[in-house]
């Protein structure tokens, strides 16, 4: 590495590293003047709460990263120009481009980093969390929804399942009603009808168990069983859970997986497919919004439009965080598609940002 990479690579580091200190205790200093007088006031132990707290830096870490990113490329190229160490390095025929390219490698490195927080750090530190205050400070259980009623939906095998009442705890099924309809005509093709299922040896066997055929919509003949094993019925005991985490608390893998399974018992999961794509794309934000920090380089250290550079970059982090939040709510009313939600901010102000580096390399 060149001794100007080193150089413009540690001075930015160094100011990264002063702005994530500083991020970091005035959140907790927001976060404890908000919400201690109500921890204590449910007699939580004072070694709970403080954990409770510094459980909360890597979300903390995670949600401001591209402001600090951002703030620490402002400070830095404002130096560079302050001291006109930015003219003797064009001087020197460098472009702007070249000398912001060990920058580039951090936020594409940093954009990484962020990205393994976010899916292996920020899921169990949430989860532990929610633990502490659930149990420890509010002295409730946390545990998944394993009691269900009325569960209706459209298996993979195209037939319409409705489930009266599902018991998680012993895996059993009450009313079950499963009907078979012709793929050209609509008309029914078979109902399958029982008081109960128990989840046995990897299976549904339903008891009381009736199979009516039909043609034309007509009744041909019906048959009983006392104990019947359906193998059509590909779903499990955990497909009916739904998860009491929320997609904060689970990683990418977990996250996919529940969609999975609610996709699979016919439940909406628009919300949960938005946030999942967003695990990779907010990320990459650390990457886009370092760009906007260049123009400043080619600013006259007496030119007033430094200021307003300084303030332009801030206000378009802030920009992009407010379009992000927008895309995502248009995401789960199902305005845009859950991709679509995730990765539109990010394809937008990349294009700004590059344009702003073209813009000041000329």
């Amino acid at each position: 590495m060149r001794l100007l990479d080193k150089y413009i690579l540690r001075e930015y580091i160094k100011i990264f590293l002063i702005i994530l200190f500083s991020f970091s205790v005035l959140f907790l200093v927001v976060d404890i003047s908000d919400r201690l007088p109500r921890l204590l006031s449910k007699g939580g132990e004072m070694h709970d709460i403080i954990l409770y707290f510094l459980l909360r830096i890597p979300y903390l870490v995670l949600l401001s990263s591209p402001v600090m990113v951002l703030l620490s490329g402002l400070f830095l190229m404002n130096n560079l120009s302050k001291y006109s160490e930015s003219v003797a390095i064009r001087g020197a025929g460098i472009s702007i481009l070249r000398m912001v390219s060990p920058l580039i490698w951090f936020g594409l490195i940093f954009s990484v980093f962020i990205m393994f927080i976010g899916d292996l750090v920020l899921p169990k530190a949430e989860e532990y969390r929610n633990y502490i205050y659930k149990e420890k400070i509010k002295h409730q259980k946390v545990e998944d929804k394993k009691m269900r009623s009325h569960i209706h939906y459209l298996g993979s095998d195209k037939n319409l399942y409705y489930i009266g009442f599902f018991d998680g705890y012993r895996n059993n099924l009450k009313t079950i009603d499963i009907t078979t309809f012709h793929p050209a005509t609509g008309e029914i093709k078979r109902k399958i009808t029982a008081t109960s299922a128990s989840w046995e040896s990897e299976e549904w066997v339903f008891h009381n168990c009736y199979i009516r055929n039909f043609e034309n919509g007509i009744p041909i003949g019906m048959k009983h069983y006392e104990e019947k094993v359906i193998e059509e019925v590909d779903v499990t005991p955990l497909d009916f859970i739904k998860s009491a985490k929320k997609p904060i608390s689970m990683n990418f893998f977990e996250l996919r997986g529940y969609i999975r399974r609610l996709e699979k018992v016919g439940e909406k999961f628009t919300k949960e497919l938005v946030e999942l794509n967003l695990k990779v794309s907010f990320p990459f934000a650390n990457l886009i919004i370092l760009l906007f920090s260049v123009p400043l380089v080619s600013t006259s250290s007496r030119s007033k439009g430094r200021g307003l550079i300084f303030g332009m970059g801030l206000l378009v982090c802030f920009l992009y965080l407010s379009t992000l939040r927008i895309c995502q709510s248009l995401g789960y009313n199902e305005v845009l598609s859950p991709m679509v939600a995730a990765w539109l901010p990010n394809v937008v102000f990349a294009a700004i940002g590059i344009f702003f580096v073209i813009k000041a390399e000329v």
